[in-house]
Parts: structure tokens; C-alpha cells; sequence
């Protein structure tokens, strides 16, 4: 992917019902400190906590309202979603957790984004690799070749009902992770 690809100016029009917008979020920078804990439990390390609220910062500063956040009950992809919200001014408890999210293959990710509330214009979806880099491959022209912990990858979509995505065209609107700015 080249610069000019992740750095798309072109953004959302919020509140338009003639499209939809999903923003895919690879969760934080998650901890390996205890060889206790299971996959599921694994939770944010210290920088993953930092890079989160900033990144939900970043979608605010592109003027992106969000509708919904729909997440993967990991502890990691939880907490990356509950400090996305906390920026938002959302509480937690409007988070909608699925399951199914959890390590989800490609065809789960366009079942849960099938069954999208049709009034949710743009929705983030909480996830984890390599599921989500596999997916967001699937739906433009342009490729990743791994997601980052708390990446981005946005597209916009010209359907009145989530349960037409899979089978819609997708617009690229914008890659973003933590360290691009610096690279």
C-alpha cells in the first residue's frame, strides 16, 4: 500500500442513509506478562492503553460520529472498545459484545455485519488477527499486510441494509495506526 492510500481524505458522510461506514479495530498492544492467563483474558499492556483513547481521538478529529461499537468479549478487544467509547462520550454498557468475534474468519465477520440494526450508519467492529487482516482484504483493492494492534481500516459502503454488504462494492476511505506518523 502506498502513503496516499492511507492517508485518504476521503471520509464519511455521517448521517447519510444512502451509505454505511464500518471501521474494522485490530484491539490494542495487549500484555504477555502472565503465562497464567488464557488467550481470552490476555489484557492491555500499558501502551495499548495509551494508544487507544489516541486513536479514538484521531476518528474525532476526522469529524467520524459512531453510531455503534460492536466488539469481541477478549479482555483486550473489551477494554480497546471501552477506552474508543469512553472518548466518545459512550458508556460501556452500550458496547455490544459478541462471541462470535473472537478469533472471527472472514465469514463471521460478514455474518455479524449482516445483521447490523440497518438504523446504524457507521458501526466499529472490535477484533482480533489474524482474522480481521485476513478480512479487511477481502474488501477493497487495498492490502494489508498485517493489521497493527489498534489500526483502523475504514470503508464505506452504498447500502441501505447491512445484510447487503458482503455482496456491495466497498470504498477505501482510510488505513490509520498508532505509529504511522512516526514512520
Amino acid at each position: 500500500m502506498d502513503k496516499n492510500q492511507k492517508n485518504s481524505n476521503a471520509l464519511p458522510e455521517n448521517g447519510n442513509n444512502d451509505s454505511k461506514t464500518l471501521l474494522l479495530v485490530r484491539h490494542a498492544k495487549s500484555s504477555w506478562d502472565s503465562s497464567n492467563l488464557s488467550d481470552f483474558e490476555r489484557p492491555l499492556n500499558d501502551r495499548g492503553k495509551k494508544d487507544a483513547p489516541v486513536m479514538a481521538r484521531r476518528l474525532i478529529n476526522k469529524k467520524i460520529t459512531i453510531d455503534a461499537f460492536v466488539s469481541s468479549p477478549a479482555k483486550r478487544a473489551k477494554k480497546t472498545a471501552e477506552l474508543f467509547s469512553r472518548e466518545y462520550g459512550i458508556k460501556e454498557e452500550q458496547i455490544i459484545f459478541i462471541s462470535k468475534l473472537y478469533h472471527a474468519s472472514p465469514d463471521i465477520f460478514y455474518e455479524v455485519i449482516g445483521e447490523l440494526d440497518n438504523s446504524l450508519n457507521t458501526v466499529a467492529v472490535f477484533s482480533h488477527n489474524m482474522g480481521i487482516t485476513e478480512f479487511v482484504n477481502l474488501l477493497t483493492e487495498v492490502r494489508i499486510d498485517n493489521m497493527p494492534t489498534c489500526s483502523i481500516f475504514a470503508v464505506k459502503i452504498n447500502i441501505h441494509k447491512w445484510s447487503d454488504f458482503k455482496n456491495a462494492k466497498r470504498e477505501f476511505l482510510f488505513f490509520d495506526y498508532p505509529k504511522m506518523n512516526e514512520e
